[in-house]
């Protein structure tokens, strides 16, 4: 998920289906240098965290690339098309090759097939054993993570089309095409799949649901509405994958807001103004979200009311919070992983890795969690 410093817009062209980089907006080149990051606040470490493996992989470019848990593997992709299988208990890399194109996502994965999108819409499944097993073409080009059930890959193209491959084959099964706003942030939305349906982040600041099988539409909500004079003020793209727990589904959305709606019938439950890059967690109590600014919420998971929020990791470039045990644990872009109170939101212990970006929300990997920096190290952490 991108945040503010690795955004670019993009403009929906009438008579192609591409879109076309407002330079002088995109800071992609460098990063953000105009706000200080908050300096590291002192506390008494009180959650014992420890480094338990590192491996270094190859740096993620201009993308996002999240680590996958399958049993007590991790799989972890990179920008030059690496793709790595890691033994979570011992950090040794059991096998890794290199796709035939760069790439843009990843990884999805369970027991049948490892996925990751290259460039130009390609989708790559391999197996466990890191042998390709099919190739597919999507319609454009992929930011978000592949979603990977039992039966189907699920790809969402930054031409808001969501496609579905066969999983041992990579038939295309279905495809849906949504409405493109005229401007969108070039942003990493991302599929959660629950049982049989598909929820998905959009732009325009809509989370749907689609059935699995066949691609129906069982509901959409809008989950921000675009407010303001100009194009650039109305942007209200979804951002991350939603979070969905029990019968919520959890989103956050750029200039918008933060909030769950009903699986069921995608009613919302809640909504509170936000504007997040980077998507939110949640557990069976509380949504957490960070905002642009480096502020972190805690929300009551029913109702909504804000429980807490920390405001010491002011412009340090957060990734999407991850709810751990008694803790909520939050990557910065300086290569810190901190470990907020899941109850008050006070410090409870901080690690470093390599000092670039962490990319994406930690993964739960047995007693692990693994992050995925910019420069390419896959650091787990130890926890109590």
């Amino acid at each position: 998920m991108f945040l503010r410093s690795t955004l670019s817009l993009v403009i929906g062209l009438s008579l192609l289906s591409g879109c076309s980089t407002l330079s002088s907006l995109n800071p992609f080149a460098k990063e953000d240098t105009k706000n200080a990051p908050a300096p590291l606040q002192e506390f008494k470490q009180s959650m014992a965290v420890k480094s338990a493996w590192t491996v270094n992989l190859a740096n993620a470019g201009d993308y996002v690339f999240s680590p996958a848990a399958v049993a007590n593997d991790v799989y972890v992709a990179a920008a030059d098309g690496s793709l790595a299988k890691i033994n979570n208990a011992s950090g040794q890399v059991t096998w890794k090759i290199k796709a035939d194109l760069p790439l843009t996502a990843g990884v999805g994965a369970n027991q049948k097939a490892v996925v990751v999108a290259a460039e130009k819409g390609v989708v790559f499944a391999f197996d466990v054993q890191g042998k390709l097993r099919w190739r597919a073409q999507a319609s454009s080009e992929i930011l978000s993570t592949p979603a990977v059930s039992d039966d189907f890959v699920l790809v969402h193209s930054i031409d808001n089309r969501i496609s579905a491959f066969d999983i041992n084959t990579g038939e295309r099964k279905w495809t849906v095409e949504r409405p493109l706003p005229v401007l969108t942030l070039r942003i990493v939305t991302g599929i959660t799949i629950k049982d049989q349906l598909a929820i998905i982040s959009s732009p325009g600041g809509k989370l749907i649901a689609l059935a699995l099988q066949n691609g129906g539409l069982r509901w959409e909500a809008t989950a921000a509405e675009p407010k303001g004079a100009t194009e650039l003020e109305r942007i209200v793209d979804m951002s991350g994958a939603p979070a969905v727990v029990g019968n919520n589904a959890c989103a956050s959305s750029y200039q918008g807001r933060v909030g769950c709606f009903d699986l069921t019938n995608g009613s919302a439950k809640w909504t509170k103004a936000i504007s997040s890059e980077v998507g939110v967690a949640a557990d069976e109590r509380f949504a957490f979200a960070a905002d642009n600014e480096g502020g972190v919420y805690a929300y009551a998971l029913s109702g909504g009311a804000t429980m807490w929020k920390n405001d010491k990791l002011t412009n340090r470039g957060l990734a999407a919070p991850m709810s751990f045990g008694r803790a909520v644990v939050i990557g910065d872009r300086l290569g810190y992983l901190h470990f907020l109170s899941r109850e008050d939101g006070s410090f409870l212990a901080r690690m470093p890795t390599d000092g670039s970006k962490i990319m994406s929300a930690p993964t739960l990997v047995g007693n692990n969690l693994v992050v995925q920096t910019k420069l390419g190290a896959v650091v787990a952490f130890a926890t109590e």
